[in-house]
């Protein structure tokens, strides 16, 4: 019923709404901080252990821990502060940002360019490599926080899986409820967890303040022309500090560039290379820390209260990336790449909130799976990195056309900037492809099948599209035919997904029932490449004659569809709405595959057959009056 459109309008530029008012900047820094930064707040929880005990050993000594803190505080550098806080939050799709919202950008101000289905794919496979993200993400937080148990107590080892899943399972269930109301308290808890970052560093750097030289990237390079072979593979673990850059950008709307910006600067990233550099400062004293040097940091009393903390911010993180699972999914739903689905609103006030119950549960079907399967942090964070390096890299090329055909920056400028995001997400991918043996294939699979599922679900529209306006007429014609059939008094609405012919229900409706209603409205939704439309540009309307109107409701890619509270506002379609005398048509198509039509194979048909059975009724989906519809079906060959 819906499809999606780009317009050759000028982008404005972010509202005051989105980049927030001087006077709440720190409102907005401190939920950035609670939301935004829980991923990659958690990561000294696993990166500087996994970067020497990991798929890759190496020996524990002066040259490859200066070398590691050194890529590490060079890596988010460039691609956090450089690449994102500078580049990529620039390009803001009124506001909005993230793999989709970039990709409804580029085509709205390049619509027609022979390359827009290369955009798409990209785009389409960047969503795809996140659902692997949002799956792994949890699992490894929850994980490598409940095992600082093992830390306090050896005995405890048993109890470290079952824990885990208890958490995991707890947050899932708590979904439904949305987090309006512990949101408020996200903030204070990650701010005393970073607090605790920088403390613990501090506390281990005063031991060995030379550990502030691995700041030169001169140890970097000395790493990689000491053993460059090594120095390559480490990059796959050096790159789970990392994780969590795609969520600044795909946070944008929440809070705003401004506050993204400025609490990642003048907090997080210090907090976190001071940690890091406490690691490494400890790791120079004692090598044999490298099991676990986050915990080990902590003197014995502080190691508990620690793991309470160090949760708690991994569930946080976890909520941030669950919360953003269900706005990707909403946004695939609104752009046609995922069949309709149930969605609630959790929140009265803020409509980004959402809760959609098949992701809720597969996710956690998904996580716990993960959790028993690899049963260590240390296994998962193989897993853990392929996923996100490929989004990386797909954001830059994206980013390449948008700074390139749009922005038209100066080539001189231009080339270094994109090559060096470019070289350094490249050598990131390819560091992780080496661990695809070792759980990379996890992501690569939830990619796949995703991927399959959101380009059947597109090609398999166009194609039933197709199949009914093959048998659609001219609705100057259908207007003319109409004349002689009964008028019932009322209105009618029958929904189409075409601006053009007429839908097979009210073709049904007219050849089973002889009858037409006083007033005919064929409507049709559009959702466009924005995240919002304004109010004023809600309803487009078209007198045809005799009693017939077409409407198009226009909706932003973020937005939710409510038809009768909109249809409500119009009244230039023959007067004001009143919903107890209006009855709405759908049509229900079942779909029968077949190979006598070319369009997909056979197994992609059944599947999108499956898909369109399974999808969530329009009545709910458009948020239509239950007593108030009436559905027509036909049976459909594509």
């Amino acid at each position: 019923m819906t499809s999606i459109t780009a317009t050759a309008d000028t982008v404005p530029a972010p509202s005051a709404a989105h980049q927030g008012p001087r006077d709440k900047l720190p409102i907005l820094m401190l939920g950035a901080i609670g939301v935004v930064y829980g991923d990659i707040g958690t990561s000294p929880l696993y990166a500087l252990k996994e970067s020497f005990i990991g798929p890759h050993p190496m020996a524990v000594d002066r040259l490859h821990i200066f070398g590691v803190i050194s890529l590490i505080f060079w890596s988010l550098m460039l691609v956090v502060t450089v690449k994102y806080v500078f580049v990529a939050m620039r390009a803001d799709n009124r506001g909005e940002g993230g793999s989709l919202a970039l990709l409804s950008l580029i085509q709205r101000s390049l619509p027609g360019r022979k390359w827009t289905a290369s955009l798409v794919t990209m785009g389409v496979l960047a969503t795809c490599l996140f659902y692997g993200d949002a799956m792994i993400t949890p699992a490894i937080s929850v994980l490598s926080a409940v095992e600082g148990l093992t830390i306090v107590e050896a005995g405890l080892q048993p109890l470290v899986i079952p824990i885990s899943i208890g958490i995991l399972v707890g947050l899932f269930l708590v979904q439904a409820r949305g987090t309006a109301r512990v949101g408020a308290m996200f903030g204070p808890i990650v701010l005393v967890y970073f607090a605790a970052l920088a403390v613990l560093g501090v506390n281990n750097i005063a031991l060995h303040p030379d550990i502030l030289g691995a700041l030169s990237p001169n140890w970097a390079v000395e790493f990689f022309l000491y053993n460059p072979k090594l120095a390559f593979l480490a990059m796959g673990s050096v790159f789970l500090a990392v994780t969590g850059a795609e969520t600044l950008y795909a946070d944008m709307g929440h809070f705003g560039r401004k506050a993204i910006g400025f609490s990642w600067l003048g907090l997080v990233y210090p907090c976190l290379m001071i940690n890091y550099m406490g690691q490494g400062a400890l790791l120079l004293s004692n090598p044999a820390a490298a099991e676990n040097p986050f915990y080990l940091m902590a003197p014995e009393w502080a190691r508990l209260p620690l793991v309470g903390i160090a949760t708690l911010a991994t569930i946080i993180a976890s909520q941030a990336v669950i919360s953003g699972a269900f706005s990707v999914t909403h946004q695939a739903v609104q752009l046609g790449f995922l069949p309709r689905l149930k969605t609630m609103q959790t929140s009265a006030k803020a409509a980004g909130q959402i809760y959609i119950p098949a992701v809720n549960w597969l996710l956690l079907a998904m996580i716990i799976i993960l959790v028993l399967g690899f049963k260590e942090s240390t296994n998962l964070a193989s897993a853990y990195g392929i996923a996100v390096t490929g989004t990386m890299l797909i954001t830059t090329l994206m980013l390449a056309f948008l700074v390139f055909q749009v922005w038209n920056w100066n080539r001189f400028l231009a080339i270094p900037i994109i090559g060096i995001f470019a070289l350094v997400d490249g050598i990131y991918f390819a560091s992780n492809i080496t661990k695809i043996p070792d759980g990379g294939w996890f992501p690569l699979v939830v990619a796949a099948i995703s991927f399959t599922v959101l380009t059947t679900w597109a090609r398999g529209r166009q194609l039933l599209r197709k199949a009914l306006e093959e048998n659609s007429v001219p609705l100057q014609v259908f207007v003319k035919s109409a004349k002689s059939a009964f008028r019932a008094r009322g209105t009618s609405v029958f929904m189409s997904s075409s601006a053009d012919g007429i839908p097979s229900a009210l073709l049904h409706n007219l050849k089973h029932n002889q009858v037409v209603h006083e007033r005919v409205v064929i409507l049709t939704v559009k959702v466009e490449g924005v995240p919002h439309v304004d109010a004023a540009n809600r309803s487009e309307t078209k007198e045809v004659g005799d009693g017939f109107y077409r409407v198009i409701l226009h909706y932003g890619f973020m937005e939710e569809v409510d038809i009768p509270g909109d249809l409500q506002r119009v009244t230039d379609a023959g007067g004001p709405f009143d919903m107890m005398r209006t009855s709405f048509f759908l049509g229900r198509q079942k779909l029968i595959a077949t190979k006598e039509r070319p369009g997909m194979a056979l197994w992609r048909e059944r599947l999108f057959a499956w898909m369109l059975k399974s999808s969530e009724s329009a009545m709910e989906f458009f948020r239509l009056p239950i007593n108030r519809v009436i559905e027509l079906g036909s049976q459909v060959q594509i």
